[in-house]
């Protein structure tokens, strides 16, 4: 068999990758090439692993990163523009990926542990009502320029959710 079809049957990588770390479950958004963009089935795993997590005693906190050089550009559109053909130009497809999104955005709100949201890059539109929804975001390296990592349109809310954060967590979770 030659490289090229060993390349070509080769399964694709995961879109989520799960690790736990201790008490520590770190998914991290691996789809670096589309920007972490939140496809039907990026926001399908998310919610799935996040399901999971609230069930798992040994775990106590959540760390949701991304491989690449952006955080998440937001909702996958080229998945979105692909359903323009259907019948109803797509409306019904879109209605279910802004539920989806919403429920998995909102499982990550109520999880009885704290989420936090390790940003590397940018996060646009989902990506950063994505950050938003986490209980705390905090840069995952320091960039050679010193500043933060960019989060577009939010940086207001995010300091106001973070100061939310802060008195969340000093309400509803106790080291001991």
């Amino acid at each position: 068999m030659s490289a090229q079809a060993a390349v070509a049957t080769s399964p694709p990588p995961p879109i989520l990758l799960r690790e736990t770390v201790g008490p520590i479950a770190v998914l991290t958004l691996n789809r670096p090439a589309a920007r972490n963009s939140l496809s039907e089935a990026m926001i399908a795993e998310l919610h799935g692993a996040l399901d999971g997590i609230a069930v798992d005693k040994s775990i106590r906190a959540v760390v949701i990163a991304a491989n690449g050089t952006a955080y998440s550009a937001g909702h996958d559109l080229k998945e979105m523009t692909a359903r323009r053909s259907d019948p109803d130009r797509g409306r019904a497809h879109f209605a279910e990926l802004m539920n989806a999104c919403s429920a998995m955005m909102q499982a990550i709100v109520h999880l009885p542990k704290p989420v936090v949201a390790a940003v590397q890059g940018i996060a646009t539109a989902a990506g950063c009502q994505l950050v938003a929804s986490c209980d705390l975001a905090v840069p995952r390296r320091p960039r050679a320029s010193r500043r933060p990592a960019s989060i577009s349109a939010c940086s207001a809310r995010h300091r106001w959710w973070r100061c939310r954060a802060t008195c969340r967590a000093s309400r509803r979770w106790r080291c001991s």
